[in-house]
């Protein structure tokens, strides 16, 4: 794991300025408890989990990657999933359709037609629509990815539950929280809204999530 983004302390400061709630939330979670937003830096591991993470809830999200990380024998990379038969990949309690994608994922990162180290050079737009040709990764996904694996500042993710509730019960809104308002707190939050999010999801769930 890296260390936690150059950006952070910045970005508490900013948002505890433009935001009361933000405020009150980061100094909830100051030092020496805090725990901040950190990077493996592997990106083929980071999809992986964030396929396997679709549609289910985190506990069993967490009890499949076990498993599969078990049948990886510890070495999740592109070689290694590669030799590994759909029936291997099932047993860890993944569907016809997540296979599908690791696998297809595994092949583009082996034959290069895929390649992480372009998304560097891309803004969030780019990025985002660049991981979405990969199969079984949409919007969501790629937001995951560059919050968690490139750290991004700006991401805001608002197609995240987790998110959206985390607003509806910090601001007193309703659930669905209005659209005009997520985006309000959008442009207040900017350029600093990966923080924000963080920030938001341990409001609801103080055990962080990594991808």
């Amino acid at each position: 794991m890296t260390k936690k983004p150059k950006y952070w302390t910045e970005a508490k400061k900013y948002l505890s300025k433009k935001d009361r709630v933000m405020g009150k939330l980061i100094k909830s979670y100051k030092s020496p408890s805090e725990v901040v937003l950190t990077s493996r830096k592997d990106v083929f591991f980071s999809l992986c989990k964030s396929i396997i993470g679709q549609q289910i809830s985190v506990a069993a999200a967490n009890s499949v990657f076990l498993k599969f990380k078990k049948t990886c024998k510890g070495k999740i990379n592109p070689k290694v999933i590669s030799k590994l038969t759909n029936t291997q990949l099932r047993k860890c309690g993944l569907s016809r359709q997540k296979i599908l994608g690791i696998k297809s994922l595994s092949k583009q990162m082996i034959e290069k037609s895929f390649n992480p180290k372009l998304i560097a050079k891309m803004n969030d737009e780019e990025a985002i629509e660049y991981l979405s040709q990969l199969r079984q990764i949409g919007r969501w996904s790629a937001e995951m990815i560059l919050l968690f694996t490139f750290n991004r500042p700006n991401i805001w993710p608002i197609q995240d539950i987790g998110l959206l509730r985390a607003i509806s019960k910090n601001y007193n809104k309703k659930y669905l929280p209005p659209e005009k308002f997520v985006n309000l707190l959008n442009k207040r939050f900017t350029p600093f809204c990966s923080v924000a999010t963080w920030y938001l999801w341990r409001s609801i769930d103080p055990e962080p999530i990594q991808y």
